[in-house]
């Protein structure tokens, strides 16, 4: 029987597998998708992913499916409703902070045409492709993580953070960070 290798932080928990098999770090150029993994990389400030990744289903509903407009209009009824929300992280300042993001994300998309074309170009438009041995020599931040948490506070972000940013990178496949005897490294390295 063949062992997968996968990066060590999966463990063998089968929710945790499946996001780093289908999702963690394949390149994201969709912005609601860009604007729903912002938002929970947010929420996760604190606490661990698979808390947020268990709770993901919950927040899709709970956030309207993190359509940016819809989130940009919830005020003081809306953050009682949500912090009533047993299926989410139940935190004023993170529930809040989602509609902030949400229309500081609509003025990004009106200045640049997309999220993406805005987020793409701290990365230069293309992946960075790491080439880490273990776990241990992944950074929790870098000067692009940095220098986009800096941006994005400027146009009024919170929850943005270089480790929080550079989680979101990696998450959205700015980076491939797949360790590489992952079996993943090379299939994220080809997506391009």
């Amino acid at each position: 029987m063949t062992v997968i290798q996968r990066c060590a932080w999966t463990g063998s928990d089968p929710l945790y597998i499946a996001y780093h098999d289908h999702e963690w770090g394949v390149p994201v150029h969709d912005d609601r998708q860009l604007f729903e993994m912002l938002i929970l990389e947010g929420a996760q400030a604190g606490l661990s992913w698979s808390t947020i990744l268990y709770k993901r289903d919950n927040y899709r509903q709970a956030f309207d499916n993190f359509e940016p407009e819809r989130v940009a209009s919830y005020g003081p009824a809306k953050f009682e409703e949500l912090l009533g929300n047993a299926g989410i992280v139940r935190n004023r300042r993170k529930i809040e902070a989602a509609a902030q993001n949400a229309r500081a994300f609509l003025s990004v998309q009106q200045e640049f045409g997309s999220f993406d074309a805005y987020l793409w170009r701290f990365v230069g438009g293309q992946p960075r492709q790491n080439q880490w041995a273990s776990l241990a020599e992944v950074p929790p931040q870098t000067p692009e993580s940095e220098a986009l948490s800096k941006d994005l506070r400027r146009r009024g972000f919170n929850f943005v953070g270089p480790t929080i940013c550079y989680a979101f990178m990696q998450a959205v496949g700015l980076v491939n960070d797949h360790v590489v005897d992952c079996f993943r490294y090379a299939e994220v390295a080809q997506l391009r």
